[in-house]
């Protein structure tokens, strides 16, 4: 088992970057729903909070339990949601890429810090424009901060994917949070899109082809 640590932080705090952000994302594939990306600053060891990895590694219960101790111990931190509106019109990169600015905003808000340097989890993401930032393969498995980000982003997510199963039960968003599972295709076959899903998606569009709605 891989666990992240703060070398790579530190090693930017060593070249006078004080506010390091780590970045991740939450939903780039499901059929339905947000997407969601948070950010993480810290400044020392004693803020990094044990067992935390990346969300993929992690249960839903550890995630919870992790996300107030993130949210705790770290300097600052900030969510962004782009919702599946937004997604259907601009594509999922920029949703991504709008996500994550909408984020590292809503800490430099809440918590009055300017971020020096962006530590970006994945080889895709888009430029973050002006801010210096470092697109890292695997990120969140090996750097806290994306690691953390990535349970804040994802335990975030699956919270609004919770509300959506309250308005929309027919579809099991609880169980499977937008994504393509069997359970999700019986539904959309059977009861076709909600206001939720996104369209622009080539499952929901061949699904959505062959019901008539």
């Amino acid at each position: 088992m891989i666990n992240p640590d703060i070398s790579l932080e530190k090693s930017f705090w060593e070249k006078g970057f004080k506010n390091i952000a780590g970045v991740d994302e939450a939903g780039r594939g499901p059929w339905a729903g947000p997407l969601t990306a948070a950010c993480v600053v810290i400044h020392s060891k004693t803020q990094v909070v044990p067992g935390v990895r990346d969300s993929k590694k992690m249960t839903k219960n550890q995630r919870e339990k992790a996300f107030a101790k993130i949210c705790k111990r770290s300097s600052a931190f900030g969510i962004g949601v782009v919702s599946q509106k937004v997604i259907d019109t601009i594509g999922i990169q920029k949703a991504v890429r709008k996500a994550v600015l909408k984020a590292i905003r809503k800490m430099k808000v809440d918590f009055e810090i300017d971020v020096s340097y962006v530590l970006v989890d994945g080889s895709k993401t888009l430029s973050l424009g002006s801010y210096n930032s470092q697109r890292i393969k695997k990120g969140g498995l090996l750097h806290y901060s994306i690691s953390a980000a990535s349970i804040l982003a994802k335990v975030t997510r699956d919270r609004i994917m919770k509300k959506f199963a309250i308005t929309y039960p027919q579809y099991g968003f609880e169980n499977h949070v937008g994504y393509g599972t069997r359970e999700h295709i019986k539904a959309l076959q059977t009861h076709g899109a909600c206001p939720v899903h996104r369209k622009s998606f080539a499952p929901i569009k061949k699904i959505l082809s062959l019901t008539s709605y």
